[in-house]
């Protein structure tokens, strides 16, 4: 039996799908399911080379959990020497990276 990231709780499954040089994100992200999506999205940063989109427009809520996973992310692909960017990121993700202080190192990457 496999595992599948997320909880029959959480409401919206999370998926990661990946096409050319765009990481599509989208369902809930919150604490339960990002252990996975961590260790999956990371795979795919690494498989690539050149820039790379993260299309989180398929996010649906905000949690901490979230951006502890863009961090982690951001963090990866910057060891991989991958230039990395963020888009479609939702009002309540990125009230939640502007109070936190993290929406400059997310957001406005290049």
């Amino acid at each position: 039996m496999s595992e599948r990231p997320g909880s029959a709780s959480s409401g919206v499954e999370p998926v990661l799908s990946l096409r050319e040089s765009v990481l599509s994100v989208s369902g809930r992200l919150g604490p339960e399911a990002v252990l996975a999506l961590r260790s999956d999205g990371e795979r795919k940063i690494a498989s690539g080379s050149g820039p790379l989109q993260i299309d989180l427009s398929g996010v649906v809520g905000a949690h901490s959990a979230t951006l502890s996973l863009l961090l982690c992310w951001s963090r990866h692909a910057d060891e991989c020497q991958r230039p990395l960017s963020f888009t479609g990121a939702n009002e309540q993700l990125m009230a939640l990276a502007a109070l936190g202080g993290v929406q400059p190192h997310l957001f406005a990457r290049s």
